[in-house]
């Protein structure tokens, strides 16, 4: 009997009212250099995104998946289903996406290379490694943009310069290790502490420059709780790694 062989590679999109990129994004994210299934995480979206899903499900039998959850949620709690969902089945490289195409599908590769072919457990797509790497932002934007990744490496101490960023790969064994249901934050703080609770584990971690595009269509998620999530939680965090309460098993 021939051995049935699995893609090892996952790639996690959460959506909310992403009608506008998401037939695209799947359709670019199927055709990479590399073989990928993909886990689709929706928010009860109102515009018909689900939709447009579902019918991609029908033409990549078995590489694309949908989660529908009931209301929205964050993208921190959308990731960490997708993250226990991958962990119950066979990847061994788990990616988050955004699904506006600011990240381009075709930088999946650099990711996957830096963790499959250099064995580096976490792969960061940065756009501030090697210069500032973004385009179509507005000069107000990358100004806050560094400052927060500034303030992040101040308070935390990361050798990191885009704690924010939202492209990257883990390999299982990080996911497997730290503890999920003890992440905190939902909004892009999530981000950090993820990357910080591999940070103080000790797990090794790569950035790899990438070009970030601002969103054409659609809408931004960003405001201003989640902008002060980020500012009160990074101290907590840290003052919570001091005193040994971050990745305690």
């Amino acid at each position: 009997m021939q051995e049935i062989q699995f893609n090892d590679s996952l790639v996690i999109i959460p959506t909310y009212n992403e009608v506008d990129n998401i037939g695209q994004l799947l359709r670019e994210v199927m055709n990479v250099e590399f073989t990928v299934d993909v886990l689709v995480i929706d928010d009860a979206s109102s515009d018909g995104t689900a939709e447009v899903v579902r019918a991609l499900m029908n033409e990549f039998e078995d590489r694309i998946t949908l989660m529908e959850r009931p209301k929205k949620m964050g993208l921190g709690t959308a990731y960490i289903a997708g993250f226990k969902w991958a962990l119950s089945r066979h990847y061994s490289y788990i990616f988050e996406m955004d699904a506006d195409f600011s990240h381009r599908p075709e930088e999946l590769v650099k990711l996957y290379n830096t963790c499959h072919v250099n064995e580096f457990d976490v792969a960061i797509g940065s756009r501030y490694k090697k210069g500032i790497r973004v385009v179509n932002w507005p000069f107000s934007r990358i100004v806050l943009s560094l400052g927060a990744s500034w303030y992040v490496r101040l308070i935390t101490g990361m050798p990191v310069s885009d704690p924010t960023a939202g492209f990257m790969c883990y390999r299982r064994r990080v996911l497997s290790h730290l503890k999920l249901d003890d992440i905190k934050f939902i909004g892009y703080a999530f981000q950090i502490e993820m990357k910080f609770r591999a940070y103080q584990t000790g797990f090794r971690m790569m950035e790899v420059p990438i070009v970030f595009f601002d969103r054409e269509r659609g809408v931004s998620k960003l405001s201003k709780g989640i902008i002060k999530e980020a500012i009160f939680g990074v101290i907590k965090m840290k003052f919570d790694s001091l005193f040994g309460k971050l990745n305690e098993r």
